[in-house]
């Protein structure tokens, strides 16, 4: 794809990373979309498909550790649609904007002949030569996941908050090798880190934080995947996959307990130098 001078890194990680000259700062760059029938449903409150709409590049902008600045919203409406689904789409996306301090500059009404559609652009900032990317994990380190994981479908996908406080506390305070968001599955995710930096892992099955809702849906309904496997491939669980130095396991499992009570945080396995993916369990 075309470049130039300012695109320091591009397709391949979370955000695009610009110079754009600033004295000690460079620009992070990120859209992402939300679109009926895939992302909500009609039964889906407004409010809510707004703040998705911006948490989700808002997640990408922390899985690299930046702070958010300002975002552009673009919303596709069909013929006919109700006003008041706009107003409280921009509710929920506003608020969210709000509790981080985000500006909402401006952006795109036009028409679709389909579903409703939002597209939200992202830029953000972070220390020059410090965004962390998928590139840099090494055998030997420690593979860390927050939250739980899995049954996201049942309501967490409308309402998780991006992670861009935890993101810049671990930036800040320890050598973080390897970062990225959990949206497509850990299963799927920590393959692009492992392909990024050319190593394998080994995750404990014991270690994997399965949600709650993962387990009730295995217990309640007789098509669900079974607890480890939604963990493993449901996606749209929106938390930080890091990788740091063993040495550090402790002093971050220690610190983030401290700093994050009310949020888990989970050490699930450790990068190899062989390729491939590899799940251990007690046997």
């Amino acid at each position: 794809m075309p470049g130039n001078t300012a695109l320091v890194k591009g397709v391949g990680d979370d955000c695009a990373v610009l110079d754009l000259g600033l004295i000690d700062r460079q620009v992070l760059f990120k859209t992402d979309a939300v679109v009926g029938d895939i992302h909500f449903t009609k039964e889906t409150p407004p409010a809510k498909v707004g703040r998705k709409a911006l948490a989700r590049p808002l997640s990408d902008i922390a899985a690299m550790a930046g702070t958010p600045v300002a975002c552009l919203v673009t919303i596709g409406l069909p013929r006919g649609f109700e006003p008041e689904f706009v107003f409280k789409f921009y509710d929920g996306l506003n608020a969210l904007a709000r509790e981080f301090s985000i500006a909402v500059a401006g952006g795109e009404t036009t028409q679709t002949k389909g579903e409703i559609f939002a597209s939200v652009a992202v830029i953000g900032t972070i220390p020059k030569g410090r965004a962390i990317s998928r590139a840099a994990a090494k055998p030997g380190d420690a593979i860390f996941v927050s939250g739980d994981l899995g049954g996201s479908i049942s309501s967490k996908h409308l309402d998780f908050t991006p992670r861009v406080r935890e993101a810049t506390w671990l930036a800040e305070n320890f050598p973080i090798h390897a970062m990225m968001d959990l949206s497509d599955g850990l299963a799927s995710d920590l393959r692009h880190i492992l392909h990024a930096s050319r190593v394998g892992a080994e995750i404990l099955s014991e270690g994997i934080p399965i949600s709650r809702a993962a387990k009730l849906q295995a217990r309640n309904e007789s098509s669900a995947k079974p607890p480890l496997l939604a963990a493993l491939t449901d996606g749209e669980d929106f938390e930080l996959l890091f990788t740091v130095p063993s040495k550090e396991a402790v002093p971050v499992l220690d610190g983030w307990k401290k700093r994050f009570p009310g949020t888990k945080i989970s050490c699930i396995g450790r990068i190899t130098p062989e390729p491939g993916l590899r799940i251990r369990d007690k046997q």
